[in-house]
């Protein structure tokens, strides 16, 4: 019963946060920098996904689906960094054992998440966008859990999980673009 009433809410926020991502339209010949700046020019985090997206040396000649997975890569490190830093709190005795037990779910949940960036990449690389998207929703949905395991929200974890959430909301809105234009591709 506990697995179920776990389960709900965050299957809850999933259809939430699903609903609410927009769809890029773009010219489909558009590549590198021109489709950066396209796709950039759309995002909440217009400053972010500039910097993600031509942080990698392949962005000159970057087609959509490169431009997925240059921000899934940069969304793995930040679940790493955040995989890291979490290992190195639990370890610190000077927090009390209820503090140290939420570092030790959280990291369980950020293994998650690296695990669906895995899959994501996966599904990508096998033009199974709508999967990709589905995988980003299980990865936000771990941050949210590793978030409600440890209280506060101005804490370094806090401010990183905030990025990761920026950058798997990043993926899927390429992602989703993605999976609308090879929709629009004669078969």
């Amino acid at each position: 019963m506990k697995t179920i009433t776990t389960f709900l809410p965050l299957l809850t926020i999933f259809c939430i946060i699903l609903g609410n991502h927009k769809t890029v339209a773009f010219d489909k010949n558009l590549k590198g920098n021109e489709l950066i700046n396209v796709v950039c020019s759309e995002s909440q985090t217009k400053d972010l996904c500039l910097k993600v997206l031509t942080s990698d040396p392949s962005c000159p000649q970057a087609s959509l689906q490169d431009l997925v997975l240059i921000s899934l890569k940069v969304a793995a490190a930040n679940a790493s960094g955040i995989l890291t830093e979490c290992k190195t709190l639990i370890d610190d005795p000077n927090f009390d054992p209820a503090f140290q037990q939420g570092l030790a779910d959280c990291k369980e949940t950020l293994l998650d998440a690296e695990g669906q960036l895995e899959d994501t990449i996966a599904a990508t690389l096998a033009n199974k966008e709508h999967d990709a998207q589905v995988w980003l929703q299980a990865a936000l949905a771990a941050i949210d859990t590793c978030d409600a395991s440890i209280p506060g929200d101005d804490d370094i974890l806090s401010q990183q999980s905030r990025a990761f959430r920026h950058l798997c909301n990043l993926a899927i809105s390429l992602s989703k673009a993605l999976d609308s234009s090879s929709k629009m591709k004669p078969k």
